[in-house]
């Protein structure tokens, strides 16, 4: 299969409340590989969407906030109407650098994955990395990171992310790849350096509470996926 573009590729980052670090993201994108950029403002209350359009970006502005997932699908469901080949996803925030979306697309040049998701382990704190155990031991995905929001989705991905089966899924980063990885597709990771977030707080640790659902969500999210397979083979052997 021929490697991927870059340049044609859209590069989709979903921001809330970004207006301080959106631009600069956007205009690293665009520096970094030249592709189009979609920001996918969800339902901001400052000046992110201006600030996208200011540095190049196009912006499509949700009605309602749907919260990261929502966001990058509305993003990926935008790419595929209008035929990218891939898509590249990252954070609003400033956190991942858009120099590292080249190493993106160096590894599914060499492996040819569906997924490639850059990781910094060295910036998971203890608590991180004994969440990540437990949920490598529950999903069976052998990865560093789970909530990296840095990847790239190849053209089967973004077709699998686009359907409705996709909508409900309330985390982008366990439920995503969890469902990619039952339709068969490769998700490898590569070393990406990260910056430290400047403002605001991270999603999922943002409190042991919030930890606590996140935890409690994920579980629940692969205990039905295990039960409703348990059904079909029982359905399967009966027949």
């Amino acid at each position: 299969m021929p490697a991927l573009d870059p340049a044609d590729s859209l590069a989709v980052i979903p921001a809330r409340d970004e207006v301080t670090t959106v631009g600069a993201v956007v205009a690293g994108v665009r520096a970094a590989i030249g592709c189009r950029v979609l920001v996918v403002d969800d339902a901001s209350t400052d000046g992110t969407p201006a600030a996208a359009r200011e540095a190049g970006a196009e912006v499509l502005t949700l009605p309602l906030g749907l919260g990261a997932w929502g966001a990058s699908q509305a993003g990926i469901r935008y790419a595929e109407r209008h035929g990218f080949p891939a898509v590249v996803t990252l954070d609003a925030d400033g956190q991942h650098l858009p120099s590292s979306l080249v190493a993106l697309f160096d590894a599914h040049a060499r492996t040819d994955a569906g997924v490639v998701i850059g990781t910094c382990v060295e910036r998971l704190s203890a608590a991180k990395r004994i969440a990540w155990r437990y949920l490598r031991a529950l999903t069976g995905l052998g990865l560093r990171d789970f909530t990296s929001g840095l990847r790239l989705y190849d053209a089967a991905a973004i077709r699998e992310l686009a359907a409705p089966g996709a909508s409900l899924l309330d985390y982008q980063d366990v439920g995503v790849l969890m469902l990619l990885a039952k339709k068969g597709l490769r998700i490898v990771e590569t070393p990406t350096p990260m910056r430290p977030r400047e403002t605001g707080h991270s999603r999922v640790f943002a409190s042991w509470a919030v930890v606590a659902r996140y935890m409690f969500n994920t579980t629940i999210l692969c205990l039905s996926r295990f039960d409703l397979e348990q059904r079909r083979n029982g359905r399967g052997a009966e027949a």
